[in-house]
């Protein structure tokens, strides 16, 4: 069967052989193959000129390192294959159409973090054309909220199959005070207001709750200038989201941050609890990160629970 997920932000088609997506399941349990989160670094491209110059389109063609967050806790090991296409058009989540698709990646990896060299913006489809030509005419605002290609993965373990889209954005200065996108990063976690370190696993005893914090992250989230309809510069601030999951028990909420119509910010704090009746375990925790810009990275922790 096929279930449609929409997890931290990314869009996610997952096919599953054995099982379909019950109620019971919670966004931030993670038991089966899922990606959790992509980035691409850097989080947009963007060409020094609005004219369609050679070196226009060699800036638009730069290589950036593709990631994705690939975890399989029942796994034990087992290998993925994994295939990553660019795409023309957004709504097409699978890619499947391939005259308007083109090869970047494939291979076999394992659970953990698939990093790639591509260069999405010299992709090439049918007849030779540039993907990004293709992408411009599938726009109904031609541009001007940037050139948002599709970039497609899927992997297969077992009887296991997840697509994950992540649109990778191209720009050129449309309005004065553009610029490049910087990857959201997160200056740590806290539990019950005690730093979370990355090495070692945390000890945590007891049926909880457990408070989980982020580090402040105001200081990190920047002002930035899009074109409006009239081609006039709209200044905005970015409100980052966080996704929380783990191998264990559940969070309060899957999802933290973001902002209100009127502005006002949510704040990054949720409580988890392990399942009732588990026995002692180490757990996986993930936060992933997204600016609402196309940026996006992640933290993993551990922790050492026992009831």
């Amino acid at each position: 069967m096929k279930a449609l997920l929409q997890t931290g932000g990314l869009l996610l088609l997952a096919m599953a052989s054995l099982a379909c997506v019950g109620p019971e399941d919670k966004p931030s349990n993670v038991h089966d193959l899922r990606v959790l989160g992509v980035s691409t670094e850097q989080p947009e491209l963007i060409a020094s000129t609005c004219e369609r110059t050679p070196e226009a389109l060699d800036e638009l063609a730069a290589e950036v390192t593709y990631r994705a967050l690939l975890v399989d806790p029942a796994g034990e090991g087992r290998p993925i294959q994994y295939t990553l296409w660019a795409c023309a058009d957004p709504d097409d989540r699978t890619c499947e159409n391939e005259a308007d698709r083109a090869l970047l990646a494939e291979g076999t990896t394992v659970a953990g973090e698939l990093t790639l060299p591509i260069r999405p913006g010299a992709a090439r489809g049918a007849e030779d054309r540039l993907l990004l030509e293709r992408v411009l005419e599938e726009d109904a605002y031609q541009g001007l909220g940037g050139i948002r290609m599709p970039l497609v993965l899927r992997v297969v373990a077992g009887g296991e199959e997840v697509y994950a889209q992540k649109l990778m954005v191209f720009w050129c200065p449309v309005v004065e005070g553009m610029k490049a996108n910087e990857q959201p990063v997160l200056p740590g976690l806290r539990v019950d207001d005690v730093p979370w370190p990355e090495g070692e696993p945390l000890e945590l005893s007891g049926p909880g709750p457990f408070v989980v914090t982020a580090d402040d992250v105001s200081d990190r989230e920047e002002n930035y200038v899009v074109p409006g309809l009239r081609l006039q510069a709209v200044n905005l601030k970015e409100a980052w989201e966080i996704a929380w999951y783990s191998t264990l028990g559940e969070f309060s909420l899957s999802e933290t941050g973001g902002a209100d119509f009127g502005g006002q910010q949510g704040r990054h704090r949720v409580e988890w609890e392990p399942a009732e009746g588990a026995t002692a375990q180490d757990v996986t925790f993930w936060a992933v990160v997204r600016d609402g810009r196309g940026g996006s990275s992640w933290l993993v922790r551990r922790a050492r629970w026992s009831p």
